[in-house]
């Protein structure tokens, strides 16, 4: 009886560190940053300083010939449209000529793989770097890849240290993300990849 309960003690305390090891590293898993010279930079919809501000770095140092901004097409901020903004943004800069805006209907990141499809139709892209956000890069080039199988996909992220950090126990914000980006990245594998 009491071997039985010792070794039940070492199984539970060999489980606990195990799961401690890799709550650890799921920071870590979560980013996926092999970016690849491209055809075209595409700005993945979300986060608007510093995905941008990525891509643009990206093409000086020639990434891509081309950038295409995904844009929520119905979002407004303080009664201008986004794509209005994007559009201003855009014509301030001085590789204006390079980039385009993309309007997204879709609140997913499936969905709005789908509608850069559109974008991308009219672009000669046969690889496509996506910029997102650093903790989202696995879930959106999986998503891509699987949505978008005739185009080859690389992805980088645009880091944001007031959202995440690889250490995510260590912020209370970086904990929701990667709690948050985790639950969705199972729902992806487990449910939405299969519908």
């Amino acid at each position: 009886m009491r071997n039985r309960r010792r070794l039940w003690l070492a199984g539970t305390l060999l489980l606990g560190v195990a799961l401690a090891l890799v709550a650890a590293s799921a920071g870590k898993w979560l980013v996926a940053d092999e970016p690849r010279r491209s055809d075209v930079i595409l700005v993945l919809a979300g986060e608007t300083g510093r995905r941008p501000e990525r891509a643009l770095q990206l093409l000086e140092q020639g990434y891509g010939r081309r950038v295409v901004i995904d844009v929520p097409a119905g979002a407004t901020i303080f009664r201008f449209s986004a794509i209005e903004l994007a559009k201003e943004y855009v014509q301030s800069l001085p590789r204006a000529a390079a980039i385009s805006i993309c309007p997204i209907e879709g609140l997913s990141t499936k969905e709005e793989a789908r509608d850069a499809e559109k974008c991308l139709a009219g672009e000669p892209a046969a690889s496509v770097l996506l910029v997102t956000s650093d903790f989202h890069t696995r879930r959106a080039l999986k998503i891509f890849r699987h949505e978008l199988p005739a185009r080859s996909f690389s992805v980088t992220g645009a880091y944001d240290d007031t959202q995440f950090g690889s250490r995510w126990w260590t912020h209370r914000q970086w904990a929701k993300t990667a709690v948050d980006e985790w639950l969705r990245l199972l729902w992806w594998n487990l449910v939405d990849r299969w519908r």
